[in-house]
């Protein structure tokens, strides 16, 4: 395997968590606009995205392959944490 596709088969690894994560951060900031007047929306995606990767490396260890529904519901449950811890702190 080249660098390039080594780069690449890393980078979709952790495509999904990083999309919905930016998805979740935008709808959130849409959704609840006053609650989350004071954190912005970059911050809430770089948050996600990292609690996202961490549950998709997790998964990985625990499942031993990605793809799984279990992986991607703990990718979700990774992705919302710190949704939900920033929105508790203001």
């Amino acid at each position: 395997m080249s660098p390039i596709d080594a780069f690449w088969h890393v980078a979709n690894l952790f495509a999904p968590a990083w999309g919905v994560a930016l998805l979740v951060a935008l709808l959130a900031k849409l959704i609840w606009r006053a609650e989350l007047k004071s954190v912005s929306w970059q911050r809430m995606a770089v948050w996600g995205a990292a609690g996202g990767s961490v549950a998709v490396v997790a998964a990985l260890a625990l499942l031993g392959h990605d793809g799984r529904i279990a992986g991607y519901g703990l990718m979700l449950v990774g992705i919302s944490l710190p949704q939900w811890w920033l929105m508790r702190r203001k």
